[in-house]
């Protein structure tokens, strides 16, 4: 990509995203616009800023990267992504916008009555924007090094400035607008090269997406590396090497290489310009599938153990994470009632659906169009690449562009609601709760995400959201779920389930983080952990307030269990006796 354009982009949403959150500023007034501007929005405004929000840098670009590098098995993260909503809509979204609570540890305080929870629900809250956050600031400097080529902790750093600027500019309402402008952005920015890139798949014959080897290159192919890269060749190539290849250094005319089966290493400015037909090398830590595999369901694409545990546990994790998502959450507070919240539900699931068929195109015409990023490992930048490599001239630099206008929406907006959520937990938890801590409460939310992005290389950015949810699974769902529709649930039985489910899973994210994703049944339950530490959560849960029933204040329970529930015609009327 021209490097200016690419920069033209990225200039040009930031300066939207930063004039629109100062405009919502005008439009906050006080506290209740900071928080969840004062519940004036609109169903389709609050789906569309839902789907800004939502749609993150998993969804832009690291669901294509998936399904390209992994295969049909990846699709499991969309379809967990938007089913998610549908458990949302039928169990959560109207009770929780008449509880009247600001924040998840408001509802945790509200219906248990016990600050201990609130505490830890405080915490829990943080843990999982945190992890949410780092992705996104680390695919912004990805993408940012991608266009111009400077290093990922800039991109970062403009990110977690920008969206600091915004929150604490306007809070709530900000961010709103921010993030229903965002939306329709990035549905443009991924549909529009969308289209173009099936033309030029037909006009190449329209080669078959799967078969019974792994992808070739389709014509002679230069391959630039800017950093190193260690790959795998299961197939003996000759390639025409430039720079330093397997600790050789060759001049900038080229010399042929032969490439034998088995590891090999090229540093950083080396070129490698490969053969049409020739098997693409893969990335040492990518397991070469054949296209049979790759199209296959559940066939351990990728060098996956255990795809039908890994496969049903991303599935859970996603279905039931999303509920307890505080970024997603806060939204619903937003809403003018209860009926309104269902609405914006219903909305959110159209919206997502429409998106999320387009990630899965770029993906597995990638496989066709840039193999190459198979062997570079940068599969996550499929849907910044793609449009450039496939349309020559001004038309494939706008559409690359366009693509990379959208990612870092993706970046700035899922952020933005995450800092929202973060600082609206500190500021009534830890200071006084005034507009004024809200804003240092937005930095004191921004900055540790942001030294985490730049101290750690991380996982696929997809991978690293699915544990996320994977936490949010098994602290707040169980919370929600239990608190919302069961009278029985206790503070000591709320707390220990917290506990147990979001420390278990919390834990296991730590230690993938820290020493990958291994093999066998241990790396796999700790990989994907939402299968056993979600029934963990709810059992504990449920026992601990068996165990603790004399603590239940029926009058208090059912004060708070008749709000939740009562439609609002009927709330709003006279009191009730």
């Amino acid at each position: 990509m021209n490097p200016a354009l690419g920069l033209g982009a990225l200039i040009a949403v930031l300066v939207a995203t930063v004039a629109v959150g100062v405009y919502g500023l005008r439009l906050s007034r006080g506290t209740s616009d900071f928080y969840v501007a004062s519940r004036e929005v609109s169903p389709l405004w609050n789906a569309s800023a839902i789907g800004g929000e939502y749609l993150s840098a998993a969804s832009f670009l690291g669901v294509a990267g998936l399904v390209m590098a992994y295969g049909v098995d990846m699709l499991a993260y969309p379809v967990g992504y938007t089913a998610g909503y549908l458990v949302l809509l039928l169990l959560v979204a109207a009770p929780l916008r008449r509880s009247g609570a600001y924040t998840l540890p408001d509802f945790a305080e509200e219906r248990l009555g016990s600050t201990a929870v609130r505490r830890v629900a405080s915490v829990l809250v943080a843990v999982i924007a945190w992890l949410y956050l780092v992705p996104q600031l680390q695919g912004a400097g990805l993408t940012l090094q991608t266009v111009t080529g400077a290093p990922r902790w800039v991109g970062a750093t403009v990110v977690a400035v920008a969206v600091v600027t915004v929150a604490a500019a306007g809070g709530m309402r900000s961010v709103t607008l921010v993030q229903g402008f965002q939306f329709w952005l990035k549905l443009t920015a991924i549909a529009v090269p969308a289209v173009f890139l099936v033309l030029a798949w037909r006009s190449a014959g329209a080669p078959p997406l799967t078969g019974q080897d792994t992808p070739r290159f389709g014509h002679t192919t230069v391959v630039r590396l800017d950093q190193t890269v260690r790959f795998e060749v299961r197939s003996p190539v000759t390639v025409t090497a430039r720079g330093d290849l397997d600790g050789v250094r060759y001049a900038a005319a080229g010399r042929s290489v032969r490439l034998g089966d088995g590891p090999h290493t090229a540093r950083a400015g080396a070129r490698l310009t490969f053969p049409a037909g020739a098997v693409v090398p893969h990335q040492e830590g990518l397991t070469p599938a054949s296209g049979v595999r790759w199209a296959s369901p559940l066939s351990g694409a990728g060098g996956r153990g255990h795809p039908v545990y890994a496969i049903y546990s991303i599935l859970l994790a996603t279905f039931l994470g999303t509920m307890g998502l505080p970024h997603v959450l806060v939204r619903f507070y937003t809403n003018p009632d209860g009926r309104a919240a269902r609405r914006t539900t219903l909305l959110v699931l159209v919206l997502l659906s429409v998106f999320y068929l387009l990630p899965t195109v770029y993906g597995a015409l990638g496989r066709v169009l840039a193999p190459q990023l198979l062997l570079t490992g940068r599969t996550d930048t499929a849907v910044l690449v793609l449009p450039q490599l496939t349309e020559a001239g001004e038309t494939g630099r706008l559409l690359a562009a366009l693509a990379t206008a959208g990612a870092f929406a993706a970046f700035v907006s899922t952020a933005s609601g995450l800092t929202v959520s973060v600082a609206g937990v500190v500021s009534q938890d830890l200071l006084r709760g005034s507009t004024r801590s809200f804003r240092w409460a937005c930095l004191a939310a921004g900055v540790p995400p942001l030294l985490m992005a730049v101290t750690t290389t991380g996982l696929p950015v997809a991978d690293a959201i699915g544990l996320a949810f994977a936490v949010a699974a098994s602290s707040f769902c169980p919370l929600l779920v239990l608190g919302i529709w069961w009278r029985g649930l206790t503070d000591v039985g709320a707390l220990l389930g917290l506990v147990a489910g979001g420390g278990l899973a919390a834990l296991a994210v730590v230690v993938t983080s820290v020493h990958g994703a291994g093999r066998g049944w241990s790396a796999a339950l700790l990989a994907q952990p939402a299968a056993w530490t979600v029934p963990v959560a709810f059992a504990v849960m449920i026992a601990g307030s068996l165990l603790s029933r004399s603590r239940i204040s029926a009058a208090a329970v059912d004060r708070v269990m008749l709000r939740m529930h009562l439609p609002e015609e009927v709330g709003s009327g006279p009191a009730l006796p």
